[in-house]
């Protein structure tokens, strides 16, 4: 019986032209470029899809946070600034001193704490928040630490503040006691008589984490600023390649000598 005649291939024209060192056929299975590879890595890793509201309650969540820490900011700066002296006069306290140092001084530890809070701030979000760096990161770094400043100014100024005031109204004139340590370079001023608008050293912690968070971002080796995997853990050798033969090995010393010609 003669044989059949051959069948046509299902497989694709024989014209199909791939890459250079590919199967005639085109691409194999394992041929996929190793840039595209790592691009669509990247992507499904990386590229998440924009959420507004979860980034919004991340700023919040951070914000809330922050604010919370301005409690024990607040106290450090009560036990570290120190208070002024005053005397009771019929029309008042006066300062005990023609011109005192203690204000300056406390104003001048709230600059300071403010700004390392800042600095502090930043950076932990940097790591904490590592997701959402860029400008969520930012807005929660800065936003944060604007509220946190008030609410250490408020804590701080306090301590001490109950008894300064009765003082004020009971003791007789000429007696001395202190008055707590408080802000003369700092405040906070009513928009609208709604919105409060910090201002004077009540900004620095909300600077020192912009310029903080700028420099992280700025020294990022990373475009995106989120970690990202390294182009070593990826295959650069295409399944289709063949794998290189083995050299041949040398003869045995006692081999016999190929005839000459």
């Amino acid at each position: 019986m003669p044989p059949s005649p051959a069948e046509p291939s299902a497989g694709p024209p024989p014209d199909a032209a791939g890459p250079p060192g590919s199967p005639p056929g085109g691409f194999g299975p394992g041929d996929v470029p190793a840039s595209a590879a790592y691009q669509s890595s990247l992507e499904l890793r990386f590229d998440e899809p924009r959420r507004p509201l979860r980034a919004v309650a991340t700023v919040l969540g951070a914000v809330l946070a922050l604010a919370a820490l301005g409690v024990p900011l607040g106290l450090l700066w009560a036990a570290l600034a120190p208070d002024t002296p005053v005397l009771k006069t019929a029309e008042g306290a006066i300062y005990a001193e023609p011109q005192p140092e203690q204000p300056i001084a406390a104003d001048g530890w709230f600059s300071l704490l403010g700004l390392a809070f800042g600095l502090i701030v930043a950076l932990a979000l940097w790591f904490v928040l590592r997701r959402r760096r860029g400008p969520v990161g930012l807005l929660a770094a800065v936003l944060g630490t604007l509220v946190a400043a008030p609410v250490a100014w408020q804590v701080g100024r306090r301590i001490g503040l109950a008894t300064f005031d009765r003082l004020l109204d009971t003791a007789p004139a000429g007696q001395a006691f202190s008055k707590p340590a408080d802000l003369r370079a700092g405040g906070v001023d009513w928009l609208l008589g709604v919105l409060p608008v910090p201002h004077g050293n009540l900004l620095l912690p909300a600077f020192g984490a912009a310029v903080m968070y700028t420099l992280l971002a700025g020294w990022s080796r990373w475009p995106g600023l989120r970690p990202e995997p390294e182009p070593a853990e990826f295959s650069w050798v295409s399944a289709g390649t063949p794998a290189p033969t083995a050299a041949p090995e040398p003869p045995a010393p006692d081999a016999a000598e190929p005839p000459r010609g």
